[in-house]
Parts: C-alpha cells; sequence; structure tokens
C-alpha cells in the first residue's frame, strides 16, 4: 500500500510537471504572438524559436561547401537616401541589426554579428522563406511534377470552393492570386495577422488558406498575401508527395551543402509555416543568393534551371512592374523583389529587415538578418526602410 501510494505521488508529481512546462511554453509563445510588431525588442526571440514552436528539422550537408575567404573589406560609412546622407553604423544599430554579410564572386567579403547573432545562431528569415518556398516548385517545374500554367487546384482538390479555385500557379507565384487580404502587421484582426496566430493559439494553416474569397480577376493586380505563399507550400507537398521540410532538405538543403541544420516553424498538423517560418544561419541564407546569383547551377550541377532563374527575377507584365504600387516601388518576381534597376538586381525581403541581395551584375550577395523593433509601427518608410536598405547595399556595391 505504501509503494503504491509512493508510486501515485510520483506520477502526479510528474504529470504536474510536465503540464506547467505545457502552460509555461504556451504562455511564451502567446507572450511572443501578441508582442510582435508591438514595438518590442525582439532580438533576444529571434534566435530561438525552436525553444519556444515547434519545429521541423531540415539536417546540414553531408558534404559541406565553405565560402572562400576574399579580401575583407570595410563597409562604406555612409550611402545617400531620399537625397540625404545616412550613417551606416547608426543604420544598422538603429534596425536592430544581428547579422551581415557580404559575398562577391563567391568568397566573403565582409561578415560580422551583433545582438544575439552569429555565425551558428538560426535566425527567422520572415518572408525570406517564400524565396525558398519558389525554388523548390521551380525545382519540381524542371522535373515535370508541377506545370505552372495549370491551376493549383489540379493539384490540391482541397483549395477548390476558395479564392484559388481555378487560378492558375503563376498568378500565384507573382502574388496575383485575386484573393481578398489584408496584410496589415499593426491590425490584429487584419488576415495575415490570423494567419500567424495559429502559430500561437493552435489551427490548421492549410484550412486557413481554404477559407479565403476571391476579390479581384487572378493575374491583373500585383498584391502581397502571405496565404498564396502557403498556398505554394501546399502544391508543393502534393506534387511531390513530401512535405517542404523533405523536399527542401533533399533538394536546397544538401545540394548547396547548407553547413548547419535549419527548421521550419510547424502548426499542430505539423505542417510548415511557409510564408515566414525558415530559421537558418546567415552563411546557409547566402547560398540561395549565390545559386540564382549563378543561374542556378552549383558546383558543376544545375540545381534549378537557369530559365527559371531569369523568369523568378523578372516581371513579365504591366501590373508587376517597379513603380506601379504607388506606395511599394518594388515590381515583383516569382516570390522575389524587384528594384527599378539596370544592373538586374532582385531580392527576398522579410519583415523587420530580413535581406537576400543578390546583384548579378557586380558578382554580389548581401545577406541582412536583423529584428528592427520599431518595423510597422507607422505607415511611412521610417516603420520600414527596406527602400533604404537596397540603397545601402548598393553604397557597397560600388565599393
Amino acid at each position: 500500500m505504501k509503494k503504491s501510494f509512493l508510486v501515485g505521488i510520483a506520477v502526479l508529481a510528474v504529470a504536474i510537471l510536465v503540464t506547467g512546462l505545457f502552460f509555461t511554453k504556451n504562455l511564451e509563445r502567446l507572450n511572443y504572438g501578441v508582442t510582435l510588431f508591438s514595438g518590442a525588442e525582439q532580438y533576444e526571440n529571434f534566435n530561438r524559436l525552436d525553444e519556444i514552436y515547434p519545429v521541423s528539422t531540415m539536417t546540414a550537408a553531408p558534404n559541406v561547401m565553405h565560402f572562400g575567404e576574399g579580401q575583407l573589406i570595410s563597409l562604406p560609412q555612409s550611402f545617400s537616401y531620399g537625397g540625404k546622407p545616412v550613417n551606416v553604423n547608426r543604420f544598422l544599430k538603429d534596425t536592430d541589426t544581428s547579422a551581415l554579410l557580404v559575398i562577391h564572386n563567391g568568397q566573403i567579403r565582409f561578415e560580422d554579428y551583433w545582438l544575439t547573432g552569429g555565425r551558428k545562431v538560426n535566425w527567422l528569415s520572415m518572408s525570406v522563406s517564400k524565396s525558398f518556398i519558389a525554388t523548390g516548385i521551380g525545382i519540381a517545374v524542371d522535373r515535370g511534377l508541377i506545370d505552372i500554367q495549370l491551376p493549383i487546384t489540379h493539384y490540391v482538390p482541397s483549395l477548390v470552393g476558395s479564392a484559388y479555385d481555378s487560378v492558375r500557379i503563376k498568378d500565384v507565384l507573382q502574388m496575383s492570386s485575386g484573393a481578398a487580404w489584408d496584410e496589415n502587421y499593426s491590425d490584429p484582426e487584419s488576415d495575415v495577422m490570423r494567419l500567424g496566430m495559429i502559430m500561437t493559439v493552435g489551427g490548421s494553416l492549410d484550412d486557413f488558406v481554404a477559407t479565403l474569397k476571391p476579390e479581384v480577376e487572378p493575374g491583373t493586380l500585383n498584391h502581397y498575401n502571405s496565404a498564396d505563399t502557403q498556398a505554394l507550400a501546399m502544391l508543393l507537398s502534393r506534387a511531390t508527395g513530401q512535405s517542404v521540410t523533405e523536399f527542401i532538405t533533399d533538394n536546397i538543403w544538401h545540394p548547396l551543402g547548407m553547413e548547419s541544420d535549419a527548421y521550419w516553424l510547424v502548426d499542430d498538423n505539423n505542417v510548415e509555416m511557409a510564408f515566414g517560418g525558415l530559421n537558418a544561419t546567415a552563411r546557409d541564407y547566402a547560398k540561395l543568393g549565390e545559386l540564382y546569383r549563378l543561374k542556378g547551377k552549383w558546383q558543376g550541377k544545375q540545381i534549378v534551371s537557369a530559365d527559371w532563374v531569369a523568369d523568378a527575377t523578372k516581371p513579365d507584365a504591366p501590373h508587376l512592374q517597379p513603380g506601379v504600387d504607388a506606395d511599394y516601388p518594388l515590381g515583383y518576381g516569382y516570390q522575389w523583389w524587384l528594384p527599378e534597376t539596370s544592373e538586374g538586381e532582385y531580392s527576398a525581403i522579410g519583415v523587420y529587415n530580413q535581406f537576400i541581395y543578390v546583384n548579378p551584375a557586380r558578382d554580389l550577395v548581401v545577406v541582412k538578418l536583423s529584428a528592427f523593433s520599431d518595423y510597422a509601427l507607422t505607415a511611412d518608410e521610417s516603420s520600414y526602410r527596406e527602400i533604404e536598405t537596397i540603397e545601402f547595399f548598393r553604397e557597397i556595391a560600388k565599393s
């Protein structure tokens, strides 16, 4: 009897401990979710989201590719934006920069880390992950598994009856699905905030995407919509028979020789938060930019076709051209942002000032990871500083 009583006490103690850990973890997740876009500092979160959320892991490559070490450069002291000089050190500090990596012609020319960043630190990509998803789609297209001229519902029947019903995959890639959507980070009731809140309070990302309704004719308006990328992730998994984690690991992560494990935030159904949930190191992010700079070819092997790279990084319709949107001057490709340029620049961009910037004319790739706490607090560029950041990269290119 005494032994049974002690066993019962032990079981109860373990149950209390487990329950306490469960609620502590959920409270931490809730606290993180509700403080996003509030002005709260996030640099102590973006480096450790695997401690807060459930994740799926992409393992480091069996054969790691290391960038060469080139002659190190100093950053320019200032750059021009809006007709005024901007002090570089102040800019990096103000945008809570955690990592800055400059790769020129395949060699590291500058690398530094601040705050909680570091060479081996996985950092939240935010929407930079969208460009990885699009690259996965491109590889599947090259293999004949996906035809982007077909409607997405050809491969994902669960989206029949939603905004994506009969919408061409190419239009979804170009953020021109026509779905009704509000990507307002300062409004907790906006569509993007409700989509993101699934990661905090639970639910299904796939089910949420299936609830969207159409608003405009597909292929006529570039309207940024994170759910479009989540729909593309559904497409990738259905067409290939693998999860996003598995497909990206096998076809991007390992072939590019990524040096560190990386992880995706996942929902209750172990579905990846494709629109912004990839966490990786600066050097491994840079390898995607370098792959595109090299037109899809990596160490003698064509990872994704040169045609895909070209198509993904050019605006091929009037509504995708830079300058069409008066509020945001960048154009759009297949989940890549396209500034007005004579040098063929393009960039993956994530909120809080995450970047993979590519300038193929200058053989340049720049990664900037950040935790810009003022992001989206106001409606003007001072709370985004993304166009300003591109001017900073251009100043680096000049040097």
